[in-house]
């Protein structure tokens, strides 16, 4: 079964239905690339999703080990490069609730954080900065 469907709006505007739960995604071109930057943009999408990964596959194995990261952020930040365009780095500042984290569960919290699909499924030329705040 297919995982989403993606319809073309015009004046570079997407549409995206994940198809088992009808959520809606937009997107718009980045205005430095002829868009409005109304929306996320594809890039943005890409970038973002390393850290949501991360935040999922901490909690997965926070729960496993009996902690959790309830309240935690990551801020995203995305470096475009040029010639190709393309993404170049991207920036993930994770901060965590004052929740006196062990040593043990910041190895785990860390461990898993590099270790998310998406982060292994980026391109290697593609910079991962990662960055704990406890």
């Amino acid at each position: 079964m297919a995982t989403s469907k993606i319809t073309y709006n015009g004046d570079l505007r997407t549409t995206s239905v994940h198809l088992k739960s009808g959520e809606k995604i937009i997107t718009d071109a980045p205005i430095d690339n002829q868009g409005k930057g109304e929306a996320f943009s594809p890039t943005d999408l890409l970038a973002t999703s390393l850290g949501n990964c991360m935040l999922t596959i901490i909690g997965i194995t926070a729960r496993s080990h009996g902690f959790n990261i309830d309240g935690t952020t990551a801020e995203i930040t995305k470096v475009m490069a040029e010639n190709p365009r393309r993404v170049s780095e991207i920036y993930v500042n994770l901060q965590f609730p004052a929740n006196n984290y062990s040593e043990k569960e910041r190895a785990i919290i860390e461990r898993s954080a590099k270790t998310c699909p998406v982060a292994y499924s980026l391109h290697p030329d593609i910079k991962q900065e990662i960055a704990f705040y406890y």
